[in-house]
C-alpha cells in the first residue's frame, strides 16, 4: 500500500532535540465525538501530560445513550490497564470461548470452539469507565460541529450555535456519521450493505449462558448472543431490502444508522419474531421474542480511507475508529481500531512535544503503522458477510 506524503503545512521541519529541556509547546486538542474512542483519546492524552485538551460530544446530557455488547482484544486491554481500567471494571464474564453452532432445520448439527484472544463488554460499561474518569469540564456535550475551518492559520471548530473554538490538533472520533470524514474525506460516502442487525436485550435464561455463541442457520442469517450483566444481549443478521428497512424503520438505511427502539414498530419486530422462529432453535426463538426492547443498525460500507491525518493551515485533523473508516460488527474490530489508533496518535504527539519530533512526520509513521488494519477490517467484514449469504456481495 502507498501511502500519501505528509508534508507540515509550513513546509519547515522542526528541529529534533537529544534533550526534552526545549520542548515543543503544549498544543491544544480538541476531541470531537464523546463515545468511546473519544474518551479514550482524551483519557490517554491527559494521561501522557498534555493539558489542554478538550472532548466536543454533540447529544445533549439528556439523550439516551448505550450499546450492546463489544469485544476487545489483548492490545486495547492493555491499553485500558495502563489507564487505570482493570478488567474486573468492565468485563462481567471473562470466557475466552467462542462457540460456533451450524443449525439445520432449528438444530444443531455441528459445535466448534474456538478462542477469542480478548474479553467481553458493553458499551455501557466502557463508557462508563471512560467518561467518569475525565475530569470536570473536559467533556462538553451538546457541541455539535458544523464546521472546520482556518483562523490565524490555526485549525478553528464552528459549532452549530455558531461559536467558535481554536485548536493545533482536532482528533474526530465521531463515529460511523462522522463530521470530520464529510469534511476531510468527503468522496468516502457510506453505503448500504443490503442486511441488518436486529437487536435485543433480553432477561437472564433460567440455564445461564457463560461462553459467546454464534449460531448460523445458513445463508441469509447469523444469531449471535452472549451473557451482559443483567441478561442476554442478542443480534440477529437477516438481508433486508432498502425499501423493507424504511418500511420497518421509517426512514432509509443511510439516514437512519441506527433505529432507537421508539423507531423499531410492530411490521419489524413481527419479521424478525418470524425469522426466529422459522431458522433458530426453540430456546433461542424464545429469546428472542421475549425481548420488548429492540434495535437495529443497517450495515454499512465504505471505500478503504487512503489517510488518517489533514494539515489544517499550520495545524492538523485526524480520523479515528469508525469515522475513519467504519467496520462490520462481525468483525469485532470497531472499539478495537480506534483504542489501538488513539494510543498511537498519543505516542506520535507525545514524541513532537517532548523531544522537537517533526509532526508531520511524527504523524505519517503512525499512519503507516495503523491504517492497513483499518483497511483490512473494511474489507473482512464484506468477505464474512459474503460467506453468511448477507446482503449484497459485488464481485
Amino acid at each position: 500500500m502507498t501511502l500519501p506524503p505528509l508534508i507540515h503545512p509550513t513546509g519547515t521541519p522542526t528541529a529534533v532535540t537529544t534533550s526534552p529541556t526545549t520542548r515543543a509547546p503544549q498544543p491544544r486538542i480538541a476531541v470531537v465525538g464523546g463515545s468511546l474512542t473519544g474518551c479514550a483519546t482524551a483519557l490517554l492524552l491527559l494521561h501522557a501530560g498534555f493539558h489542554q485538551v478538550t472532548v466536543y460530544e454533540a447529544a445533549p446530557d439528556a439523550a439516551p445513550r448505550g450499546g450492546g455488547l463489544i469485544g476487545l482484544e489483548h492490545p486495547a486491554l492493555d491499553i485500558l490497564d495502563r489507564l487505570g481500567i482493570g478488567q474486573n471494571e468492565v468485563v462481567a464474564h471473562d470466557s475466552e470461548t467462542v462457540r460456533r453452532v451450524t443449525v439445520r432445520a432449528r438444530q444443531p448439527i455441528h459445535t466448534l470452539r474456538q478462542r477469542y484472544p480478548g474479553r467481553n463488554t458493553t458499551w455501557t460499561l466502557l463508557h462508563a469507565a471512560l467518561a467518569t474518569r475525565l475530569p470536570a469540564g473536559v467533556l462538553r456535550t451538546g457541541r455539535r460541529v458544523a464546521a472546520l475551518g482556518v483562523h490565524h492559520k490555526q485549525p478553528v471548530l464552528t459549532f452549530g450555535d455558531g461559536s467558535r473554538e481554536v485548536a493545533d490538533l482536532v482528533v474526530f472520533a465521531d463515529g460511523r456519521t462522522s463530521t470530520g470524514r464529510r469534511l476531510l474525506d468527503p468522496s468516502r460516502r457510506l453505503r448500504y450493505a443490503g442486511y441488518v442487525a436486529h437487536r435485543g436485550h433480553a432477561p437472564a435464561p433460567a440455564q445461564p449462558l457463560r461462553d459467546f455463541l454464534r449460531l448460523e442457520p445458513g445463508p441469509g442469517c447469523q444469531y449471535n448472543v452472549a451473557p451482559i450483566p443483567g441478561g442476554l444481549d442478542w443480534t440477529l443478521y437477516l438481508t433486508c431490502s432498502p425499501t423493507a428497512y424504511a418500511h420497518h424503520f421509517g426512514a432509509p438505511p443511510e439516514r437512519r444508522t441506527f433505529a432507537l427502539p421508539h423507531h423499531v414498530g410492530p411490521a419489524a419486530r413481527a419479521h424478525v419474531d418470524a425469522h426466529a422462529t422459522r431458522l433458530l432453535p426453540a430456546a433461542h426463538a424464545a429469546i428472542v421474542h421475549a425481548t420488548t426492547v429492540r434495535m437495529a443498525v443497517p450495515m454499512m460500507d465504505i471505500d478503504p480511507p487512503t489517510r488518517m491525518a489533514w494539515p489544517v493551515g499550520a495545524g492538523w485533523a485526524v480520523l479515528l475508529g469508525d469515522a475513519l473508516a467504519p467496520v462490520r460488527p462481525h468483525t469485532a474490530r470497531g472499539a478495537n481500531n480506534g483504542i489501538e489508533q488513539a494510543a498511537g496518535l498519543v505516542t506520535a504527539l507525545t514524541q513532537h512535544h517532548r523531544w522537537g519530533a517533526d509532526l508531520g512526520a511524527a504523524l505519517h509513521g503512525w499512519q503507516r503503522r495503523h491504517l492497513p488494519a483499518a483497511v483490512a477490517a473494511v474489507h473482512r467484514g464484506a468477505a464474512i458477510g459474503a460467506r453468511l449469504g448477507l446482503g449484497h456481495h459485488p464481485h
